[in-house]
């Protein structure tokens, strides 16, 4: 049961992330709006390190079932390690960071990134075992 829960969560966040790279490519400057406000109050910057902790748990958990199970492992690991430093580092430097990224990522940036999104989305999808 709950493989199949951690499949379905790695299966939307393959597909979050390509709805990610049309947000790029058709609408940068909300994409850069976005970026902006991380680490910008409380709850939008403990949302978001929670949102980073759902798919790297279900990436762990699913990664022996998967097609490249290391992969997948090494990825959600990262994701992990890097949620939970997130939460010791204060909430300021956190934004103060996504605001200074966000200057030197122009819209043209974002399109231009997008579909690195859309490969990366896909190869989370087919990495994904139906059977």
């Amino acid at each position: 049961m709950i493989l199949e829960i951690a499949k379905w969560i790695v299966l939307f966040f393959g597909v979050f992330i390509i709805f990610i790279g049309f947000i790029m490519l058709f609408n940068p400057k909300k994409a850069r709006e976005t970026l902006r406000k991380a680490g910008s109050t409380n709850f939008i910057n403990y949302a978001e390190i929670t949102s980073r902790l759902i798919p790297a748990i279900a990436l762990i958990l699913y990664s022996d079932l998967s097609k490249y199970p290391e992969a997948f492992k090494i990825f959600g690991w990262i994701m992990l390690i890097t949620s939970l430093v997130l939460y010791a580092v204060p909430k300021k430097i956190h934004h103060k960071f996504s605001m200074k990224s966000a200057d030197i990522l122009k819209p043209i940036y974002f399109q231009l990134i997008s579909p690195f999104a859309f490969l990366f989305g896909g190869l989370i999808i087919y990495n994904v075992n139906w059977v």
